[in-house]
């Protein structure tokens, strides 16, 4: 099969508005629109299942109707590029962002990224994180310079909605009830261990650990997250740090990379 019929043969099977592909042949010689299109609801079918699969508490908030409207418009403009379906609706977030249909509904693109950092956790590496006792063989004098290494399951998710008491509800994580007051709430994403675990963190402790993540060190991330947040506390944001197993090495200042 060309490229150029590969290309159409894709296409047509994203968007039942096309027509069948050019040079098809049923195999009992008849037209193949009647075979084509079972196929092409087929795909549809089951590329919109891989999507509800990945986001099953943003389906949950919206009832599963809508949401497989939804992905079978997702999946129209946004067919897969891969056969591999792990990582297929990392960018679903930003399409419902534009939906108009779920444009009341501001706080779902975040729940759907929560569910995606999730799924990217879930498929990490296995990694130990960092033993405590570590950490305590650091004198004081050295803490300041210390720097850390990510696990290689984190992720870290700002958001200006309850995003983590949203999803906690619609995940059977917590009972639903009026959420009071509504305010925004940043999420660690980590897989420690066999299971994916989901902290709500504390004012300043995403602004914290994302510096952290990235190289800077203790110091430089502790006043990133005083500017970010006034009442950040750095003793509570640290315990969260080694209990949650977001980071798995010790990086002294002057050490390199091997």
């Amino acid at each position: 099969m060309s490229a150029d019929i590969q290309t159409r043969f894709a296409a047509a099977l994203a968007d039942a508005g096309l027509p069948v592909p050019p040079g098809l042949a049923a195999w009992n010689g008849r037209e193949p629109e009647r075979r084509f299109g079972v196929y092409r609801n087929n795909v549809s079918t089951g590329l919109t299942g891989a999507i509800a699969s990945r986001f099953p508490a943003a389906e949950q908030i919206v009832g599963k109707d809508f949401f497989a409207a939804m992905a079978r418009a997702f999946v129209q403009l946004h067919p897969p590029r891969s056969p591999l379906l792990l990582s297929y609706g990392d960018n679903f977030a930003d399409f419902v962002a534009g939906f108009e249909p779920a444009r009341a509904l501001a706080y779902l693109p975040d729940v759907i990224r929560l569910e995606a950092a999730r799924g990217r956790a879930y498929h990490a590496a296995d990694v130990e994180p960092l033993d405590p006792a570590e950490l305590a063989k650091v004198g004081p004098g050295a803490l300041a310079g210390l720097r850390l290494v990510p696990h290689p399951s984190l992720s870290i998710l700002h958001s200006t909605h309850p995003v983590v008491t949203i999803w906690a509800m619609n995940a059977g994580e917590l009972d639903v009830a009026p959420i009071d007051p509504w305010t925004g709430e940043d999420a660690l994403v980590v897989r420690p261990h066999m299971l994916v675990e989901v902290h709500r963190l504390p004012p300043g402790g995403a602004a914290f650990l994302q510096a952290l993540a990235k190289g800077a060190t203790l110091a430089a991330a502790a006043e990133g997250a005083v500017l970010a947040a006034p009442e950040f506390d750095l003793s509570t944001n640290l315990a969260g740090l080694i209990q949650s197993g977001a980071f798995t090495t010790i990086r002294k200042e002057g050490d390199t990379d091997e």
